[in-house]
């Protein structure tokens, strides 16, 4: 009996996670059931676009509170998404984990709930993945490495072995980060920066050297 889930969020980002329950229910026999999407205030665009993908926008997020099904953020912004699991956590509904058939996991990691693999997404050996995370299409993350919830790992980018991301890190499209350097809290690297020193929290950095 596949399990129910409902994506919060029907933009972009969210709609792409549906394209990977589809592709997992491919490989594994349906065990995921799509029930429609929660949004506060979904554009009419977003909207339309569910509909080309036969799916549907069910209310906003609280709707979750009378629903038994798992639940998967698909918001790009780790901030975002933090502050919309602070109000959804609570309710006690499992979060979703979600591998694309097209990603790479090695062994002896730790993923916790919430977590989405896009296709082509690597993550090799004793790699720890907090709550939410989300590695994008081509993401490579290396050994004994350690992101925090709600690290967003965009496309292509690289984060090397033994390295630390704190809660709610941005890394950029094409971004790299160099073997055992840490990226503080909230802190973003922009697309294309390659991070050979350590980044405090909160900042942004950019550029190569990233600065």
């Amino acid at each position: 009996m596949p399990e129910p889930v409902v994506i919060v969020g029907c933009g972009g980002h969210g709609r792409e996670i549906f394209g990977i329950v589809a592709a997992v229910n491919d490989g594994l026999g349906d065990p995921w059931k799509v029930l429609g999407f929660l949004d506060d205030d979904p554009a009419e665009a977003n909207l339309r676009a569910l509909d080309r993908l036969g799916s549907a926008w069910l209310g906003p997020n609280a709707l979750l509170a009378e629903l038994d099904a798992h639940f998967v953020i698909g918001i790009g912004d780790p901030r975002i998404r933090a502050a919309v699991a602070a109000r959804l956590d609570p309710l006690g509904r499992p979060a979703a984990t979600l591998v694309h058939p097209a990603a790479t996991v090695g062994l002896g990691n730790a993923v916790a709930g919430g977590v989405v693999m896009f296709a082509g997404a690597r993550v090799t050996t004793n790699v720890t993945l907090g709550r939410h995370v989300h590695l994008n299409q081509n993401a490579t993350v290396g050994h004994d490495a350690v992101l925090a919830d709600f690290v967003q790992v965009n496309p292509s980018a690289a984060v090397s072995g033994n390295c630390v991301l704190g809660r709610e890190v941005l890394i950029g499209t094409t971004a790299s980060v160099l073997q055992g350097r840490s990226v503080g809290a909230g802190a973003t690297v922009g697309a294309g920066a390659c991070v050979v020193r350590d980044v405090e929290a909160g900042v942004v950095v950019k550029g190569v050297p990233a600065r």
